[in-house]
């Protein structure tokens, strides 16, 4: 068994995934690089280790039950448990997103990702969670997500376009984040949401302003996380967010 503090990274083959991995690694960790395409988690997973990261690929469709459950074990079979979980792995649903103009069946297809992936993983993983002295799950969310935001007077610049795929299903992480986190008070368990900011990735058409690895740093900090830290609570680099 791997004695190290071991990680996974869903959706890790790339962009801010694969900063988050890298910059786990970084810590001495074994970090898990979670990802469906077979090609491009190997090729992940050989360039952290040529970076001297201790890295393994986990074969993982965030929205195939099976494969969160084969995932689980492998990471049991490698570890015997896992210690911190970072649910990364999204899709933006492509256009139109105007509630007026879009396809329910695009409003489905991001859901099933951005939440119900990260709840099926989540709880796949959860047994190996509770056998670590200091569990962490970090989900990644997004400025875009915060229903104070879309509300405000200045929206359109705090809260980004109209998407009624992509924005609401970070607003539906956050609340599930607060679920779970309401029921795992006390055990041990943290978790938090996080915002990588505006990162340039082809999520966005690589758009964004900040580079995946300055994307990366919330999540290993809320990876990293003292046992007295926050649970239940939305996080850029600058500090809380609000919901």
């Amino acid at each position: 068994m791997n004695e190290r503090t071991t990680a996974l990274v869903t959706g890790a083959n790339k962009g801010i995934g694969y900063e988050i991995a890298a910059g786990l690694g970084a810590l001495g960790w074994s970090v898990g690089v979670g990802a469906r395409d077979d090609r491009r988690r190997e090729a992940a997973v050989e360039k952290l280790r040529a970076a001297g990261v201790d890295a393994f690929g986990v074969p993982l469709d965030v929205t195939d039950d099976a494969s969160a459950t084969a995932a689980a074990r492998l990471i049991e079979g490698i570890a015997g448990r896992l210690d911190v979980l970072v649910n990364n792995a999204a899709v933006a649903g492509g256009t139109p997103q105007e509630p007026t103009l879009v396809d329910p069946a695009v409003v489905r297809a991001v859901v099933e990702t951005n939440v119900i992936g990260v709840i099926r993983v989540t709880n796949a993983m959860m047994p190996l969670l509770r056998r670590s002295a200091s569990p962490r799950i970090v989900n990644m969310s997004s400025s875009v997500g915060s229903l104070t935001r879309q509300s405000g007077p200045d929206a359109e610049r705090t809260a980004g376009p109209v998407a009624v795929a992509y924005s609401p299903s970070k607003t539906f992480l956050n609340a599930v984040t607060l679920q779970y986190a309401r029921e795992l008070s006390g055990t041990g368990v943290l978790i938090n949401a996080a915002c990588p900011g505006y990162v340039a990735t082809d999520l966005n058409g690589f758009r964004g302003v900040r580079t995946p690895a300055q994307g990366a740093a919330i999540a290993v900090a809320l990876a990293t996380l003292p046992d007295d830290g926050p649970t239940g609570q939305f996080f850029d680099d600058a500090g809380v967010l609000p919901w």
